[in-house]
């Protein structure tokens, strides 16, 4: 009948029920169905939370702080650490360094915390990193001011090296953690066939992470961020060379938590900077039970020794001697070039993943030459902020100052040495005495060609803004040169050949491998980590989330109740026949892994004793 109904006798129809009961009803259920809805789209139980956090007067434009007579780490006659501004040597702050006890405390603290922070949910800890991010976003400028003022570095290295990285790993973890940590079906075999497997990550208490000075606040919240994305606490040793800096950027991390709900959030994330004969008692503690380490080689041996006592596995990153290799078919020399440049000079040198040696072809190594001298010879140092202040919007700085001159003496002498034994010095090769600033720290952004690998400077980490060119004859040549030193953080390669390029990636000694570009591997969150001597173990990516997390194994019954283990009479203790027991026992191994149906027939006999 409904179907023989025209156009006007529905409308008839609609206009009765809308004066009836019925139709009352209708429209007030289909109202408060809509708002529902509504509702649970709007309610986003993840929306992140804009929250506020107390600046520090030194990131107010135009501050100017007290030059230090003397820039060094200590306070002269105390105990406190100096924080200032590598750049200009302005003083920052002083800090009071942290004390066993305080260690102590902080791990006890960061226990009881994590016992309540375990129990949240995957939603509860992304909305905790959308609100970090979206805080990030909105306050780009005062993060990078203070990473600048307390590393030295120019306001393009703070962006990249600083906030787009950590904007990456919590958008990353955001849109991929859960998933890494979600508990995972495993596959079972034919004698247990009537098992279902699965493997846990859950998270192990209270980690802690030991990080370098280079990056202030990524190298903070790296760590930050997997440790609660994957349940646990986390206690961050930091350098002294940026405790200042360090303690405004936990703060964001505290804001975020407390906007979410979680008022313990001083306890759960912790950070400390400590003098070194202090840090063992972080790195032994009975109460941590991860660490990572970001540093040198030589204080790695230190920390791993000293994490051996309470058997803490740690994950250790300590840098390399990366290699760029250009082959001579490369597309773009000039495009590459500018890469090239990047690779080196990003945070004055001092990167983990920085270029430190650019192996080229012959072809190549000559265009490249003629390309990078005028540039590198133009290259300028100074402090981007100063230049701000005077509001010098036309100029720019290009290279940062360096944490410490501690190296420049080394460094001059690897230079030295290197011209001594054939090396072209076509720009730079000594300290610079800013005009401006001249208690900042700056070296002269440098290039050497003719490198060889028997120079000590081709096998050294100079962590400075060296820019060393080596020609390589073939592409089995530049592989040899780039796995000529002890380390294997990354690599890149730069080329057209498939041929050639595959050959590069699946020889080089590397954690890593950038093709036609440069350390990319970072951006897209891929498991970070090197060889040999720049260390073991990942962090980023699924394998970093994973790191931090017991593995549990657990294996259940799948029909339990109807289908479960039992032992047979032939093999219960005591046993009852020697003989009879090893025919029972070697035919259930037949019949599980036998190779063909007869063997596995012959196994079942001997199980029932046929």
């Amino acid at each position: 009948m409904i179907a023989r109904l025209g156009v006007q006798d529905v409308a008839e129809l609609r206009q009765a029920l809308l004066h009836t009961p019925v139709g009352h009803a209708l429209i007030a259920g289909a109202i408060v169905t809509a708002l529902f809805l509504a509702a649970w789209y709007l309610d986003d139980p993840e929306e992140a939370v804009r929250y506020r956090v107390r600046v520090p007067e030194q990131c107010a434009p135009g501050w100017k702080g007290e030059v230090v007579r003397e820039p060094g780490l200590r306070v002269k006659d105390s105990n406190k650490i100096q924080c200032y501004c590598p750049a200009t040597g302005e003083l920052l702050d002083t800090i009071e360094p942290a004390t066993e006890r305080d260690i102590d405390n902080a791990v006890e603290r960061a226990k009881a915390a994590q016992e309540k922070w375990r129990q949240t949910s995957f939603t509860e800890r992304r909305k905790v990193l959308k609100s970090l991010l979206k805080f990030v976003l909105e306050n780009q400028k005062t993060i990078s001011t203070a990473a600048c003022l307390d590393s030295g570095k120019t306001r393009l290295d703070s962006s990249f090296g600083e906030i787009l990285v950590t904007a990456e790993k919590t958008k990353w973890t955001i849109d991929h953690g859960e998933k890494a940590l979600k508990p995972e079906s495993r596959p079972t075999n034919f004698l247990m066939m009537y098992k279902k497997n699965e493997v846990r990550w859950e998270p192990l208490g209270v980690v802690a992470a030991a990080v370098s000075w280079n990056y202030p606040f990524h190298n903070l919240l790296g760590p930050i961020i997997s440790a609660l994305f994957s349940g646990n606490a986390v206690i961050v040793k930091v350098s002294e060379q940026t405790a200042w800096s360090s303690r405004y950027f936990t703060s964001i991390v505290h804001g975020a938590l407390y906007a979410c709900g979680h008022g313990y959030c001083e306890d759960l994330v912790q950070s400390l900077a400590c003098w070194p004969a202090v840090a063992p008692h972080l790195t032994s503690h009975p109460g941590i039970s991860h660490l990572t380490f970001i540093g040198s080689r030589p204080v790695a041996h230190k920390v791993c020794e000293s994490a051996a006592k309470a058997l803490i596995p740690v994950c250790v990153e300590l840098g390399g001697k990366d290699a760029a290799i250009v082959l001579d078919d490369v597309r773009n020399l000039e495009k590459v070039g500018h890469i090239l440049l990047r690779g080196v000079f990003q945070a004055a040198g001092q990167n983990c993943i920085g270029i430190e040696r650019v192996i080229a072809m012959p072809k190549a190594y000559d265009s490249l030459v003629k390309f990078l001298t005028p540039i590198v010879n133009s290259l300028r140092s100074g402090s981007a902020l100063s230049l701000e202040a005077k509001g010098a919007t036309n100029e720019a700085i290009d290279v940062g100052a360096s944490i410490s001159p501690a190296g420049f003496d080394h460094l001059e002498s690897l230079i030295r040495d290197a011209v001594a034994q054939g090396a072209q010095l076509l720009a730079g090769g000594t300290r610079f005495t800013h005009p401006e600033h001249p208690s900042g720290h700056y070296f002269a952004p440098t290039l050497l060609a003719n490198v060889t690998a028997d120079m000590a400077i081709a096998q050294t980490e100079c962590f400075a803004p060296v820019f060393l060119l080596m020609r390589a004859e073939s592409v089995e040549h530049a592989v040899t040169l780039a796995n000529s030193t002890e380390y294997g953080l990354g690599a890149s390669v730069f080329g057209s050949s498939r041929r050639d390029l595959e050959y590069v990636v699946d020889r080089v000694q590397s954690g890593m491998v950038s093709v036609n570009d440069f350390a990319v591997y970072y951006a897209v969150q891929l498991p970070f980590g090197g060889v040999k001597g720049s260390g073991y173990g990942r962090f980023a990516g699924e394998e970093g989330l994973r790191g931090l997390c017991n593995t549990k194994a657990v294996c259940r019954d799948r029909f339990p109740g109807v289908m479960e283990t039992g032992i047979p009479p032939e093999l219960r203790v005591p046993v009852p026949n020697a003989q009879r027991s090893w025919e029972v026992a070697s035919g259930v191994v037949e019949l599980g892994y036998g190779e063909s149906i007869a063997r596995k027939v012959a196994g079942l006999r001997k199980i029932v004793g046929i």
